[in-house]
């Protein structure tokens, strides 16, 4: 038996490895307390459960839903993006709930990418976006973002060749792992840019709600012309602690979404009715539970700079996401330092080259960890200085 050439060539997902590891130290057992994955540890809310539940228990909900959705979830999503963000869709061309963003993520690409066809990736980023490009033969040009340039794509500095072939481009913001934001000013000219190029422009923006201090992230639908040429992802996952339940939404270009609704329609057999009747609850009802759980993230994230700063570690206190993006001490690669944290006082991070190599020099943390585990990983981190003294006496590892 042979495997496919693309298979073959797909490296595990990236939190494949790092469970493997955890397991590892727990089977010794070691206490390993882990800031790796963005999975929120927060309930979903009790409104939602009971919504499905009911739903649940009604047979019509027990057969094969459409690939579209539920024209009642579709005009939710619709509603929820006019009065978050003021921005007007229709809810039959211009809406498509997804199984979760991520499916959506990955096959919109095979909306556009064929053999030897060039996506516009930002790196470090989600992997997805890469591996999706991979698989449908396509190549990656990758957009550096860095410390210097605010952790935003310099889209000019895309050489002309490249833009001949290039037909996609992908942006994430608020931004997983860097933790970045974009105005509508970028947002506008990211727009102009995939306009005058004859770019399709997929936003990622499933952190929308996750935000602090007062902060209220854009929409890339917000921006002029944007519906002319892109589409933008979102997730119930994030936003009201549903991961489990998968399901997200993609809205925007009517061409796009017709697109990612057909080749949908030949894979799957759409999301459970009584998981799309949660959904709707989730976006129609209260929304007291966003400031809720942001409220427990930002006392989260305080505490883990706090620590980090002690460490003498650098890392910006982020306006949004669930993560904090670390610089690694000097002399130490990402890995090398990933690894020595898990060795040396059990606290699992996500080395920054895991999402792309100008992620080198990063850690990423995520404050997806119950309270009391927090505590317990950030006395152990806040040690980790003591555990290399005692090996290296009289170095300075600030």
């Amino acid at each position: 038996m042979k495997m496919s050439r693309r298979i073959e060539n797909l490296p595990p997902f990236l939190f494949v490895g790092i469970n493997k590891k955890i397991a590892q130290k727990r089977a010794k057992g070691e206490e390993v307390v882990s800031f790796a994955v963005g999975d929120p540890d927060i309930p979903t809310p009790n409104h939602i459960i009971e919504r499905l539940c009911q739903a649940a228990k009604d047979p019509a909900n027990h057969r094969y839903p459409e690939t579209e959705g539920l024209p009642e979830l579709r005009q939710a999503i619709a509603e929820w993006y006019k009065k978050r963000f003021g921005v007007s869709l229709d809810a039959d061309k211009e809406v498509l709930p997804l199984i979760g963003s991520k499916e959506g993520i990955y096959h919109i690409t095979f909306c556009f990418i064929d053999y030897r066809d060039i996506a516009l990736i930002p790196d470090p980023a989600y992997p997805v976006y890469s591996v999706s490009t991979m698989l449908a033969s396509g190549s990656a040009h990758y957009l550096p973002l860095t410390e210097e340039n605010g952790f935003l794509p310099d889209l000019d500095a895309v050489p002309a060749h490249v833009l001949q072939k290039a037909k996609l481009l992908w942006l994430n913001y608020p931004n997983n792992p860097t933790t970045a934001v974009a105005d509508l000013d970028f947002f506008n000219r990211a727009a102009e840019f995939a306009s005058h190029n004859g770019l399709a422009v997929c936003h990622d923006g499933p952190y929308s709600e996750v935000a602090f201090d007062g902060y209220q992230p854009a929409s890339f639908m917000q921006a002029d012309g944007a519906k002319e040429i892109g589409v933008e992802f979102n997730s119930l996952s994030k936003i009201y602690n549903m991961t489990g339940w998968r399901i997200g939404m993609v809205v925007g270009n009517a061409a796009m979404i017709d697109a990612l609704k057909r080749l949908k329609s030949n894979l799957d057999s759409g999301i459970p009715q009584a998981i799309q009747y949660a959904a709707i609850e989730a976006l129609s009802g209260p929304q007291d539970c966003i400031q809720e759980h942001n409220a427990v993230y930002q006392r989260r994230r305080d505490l883990v700079i706090e620590v980090l700063n002690n460490m003498g570690l650098k890392a910006q206190t982020p306006k949004a996401t669930l993560y904090i993006w670390a610089k690694v001490p000097q002399s130490y690669t990402s890995v090398d330092f990933a690894a020595d944290l898990l060795e040396r006082v059990g606290v699992v991070v996500t080395p920054g080259t895991g999402y792309g190599k100008h992620g080198e020099g990063y850690i990423r943390l995520s404050l997806t960890v119950p309270d009391a585990a927090l505590v317990r990983g950030l006395s152990q981190l806040a040690n980790w200085r003591d555990s290399r003294r005692k090996l290296r006496p009289g170095i300075d590892f600030t």
